[in-house]
Order: structure tokens, then C-alpha cells, then sequence
């Protein structure tokens, strides 16, 4: 799988005169800049970042976790994730407080606000959906492909 990745990221000799959105590569960045732009002005309305919305959907699915599980889900790392975590919570979208079980550790909640505002941010996938001539299952196939080819391009040689 990675050889072919490769091959359709680089261009050699025979492929001089074809365009940048041949490539794999550029195809994916040019898809997921879309797609945050598109989510831009939706999720302004809720008052949230797309990095902050991602923080906020992995917390919904998963409430009161440590930042490194919150790390772990989002993919974002610590030095990311800490401004974000600490702007939603000066939004009152979410708390920190102390591990009972490990002093050390923080655990990062949903607040009441922070739930109520699941039902409006998640409807936007709607309307990003009415946006776009993929079927749902063609959706789905791409979203499975992506993870794919990010656990591949992850994997630990």
C-alpha cells in the first residue's frame, strides 16, 4: 500500500505533464482545507474553532478524561491541546479539576453548557452533507480509506 501511496505522491519522467491534483498527496490537503472552511463559518455560530469543535466531539463521546486520553483521541498533542482545552473552559464549555484518584492528573468534564451546545454543533454534519453529491456510503468508504491510510503512514517501522 505504501509504494502505491508513493508512487501517486511523486512525480517521475512520464508524469511531467500532468497536474498537481493527480497527486494523492495534494488531493487530501486540498479536500481537508474544504472542509475546515466550509466548517468555519457554521461553527462560529456555536462560538467554536474547528480544533476546538474536534476537542469538543471527542469529549461528547467520551466524557471525563485525561488530557493525554483527550490527546489520544483528537490527535492533537499536549501542546496543542492545552490552549484549547483552557479557552473552552474560560467559555465555560468544560472543567478541569483534579484526579480523586491521582492527584497529578487533571480530568477534563463537559459542563451543562458545554452539552447543551452538542445538539447544535453536531447538526452541522447536516449541512455539510447537503453540500456535497457524495452519497453517505461513498462518505463513509473515504472516511474508512482516510483512517486507513493514516494508521499505514503511522505505523512504527
Amino acid at each position: 500500500m505504501t509504494e502505491n501511496i508513493h508512487s501517486k505522491m511523486s512525480i517521475d519522467d512520464t508524469q511531467a505533464s500532468s497536474c498537481l491534483s493527480d497527486n494523492v498527496c495534494f488531493a487530501l490537503y486540498t479536500a481537508g482545507n474544504a472542509l475546515v472552511r466550509a466548517y468555519r463559518p457554521l461553527l462560529n455560530e456555536c462560538g467554536l474553532t474547528y480544533p476546538q469543535y474536534l476537542v469538543m466531539q471527542a469529549l461528547w463521546l467520551n466524557d471525563a478524561v485525561s488530557l493525554t486520553q483527550l490527546s489520544q483521541m483528537t490527535r492533537l498533542d499536549l501542546g496543542t491541546l492545552t490552549p484549547i482545552v483552557k479557552r473552552l473552559e474560560a467559555k465555560g464549555l468544560l472543567n478541569r479539576a483534579i484526579d480523586t484518584k491521582d492527584e497529578r492528573k487533571k480530568i477534563i468534564r463537559t459542563t451543562p453548557e458545554g452539552l447543551a451546545l452538542k445538539q447544535e454543533a453536531l447538526a452541522l454534519k447536516q449541512v455539510l452533507l447537503d453540500k456535497v453529491t457524495l452519497s453517505e456510503p461513498e462518505i463513509e468508504s473515504l472516511r474508512e480509506m482516510c483512517m486507513t491510510l493514516t494508521q499505514d503512514l503511522n505505523r512504527k517501522s
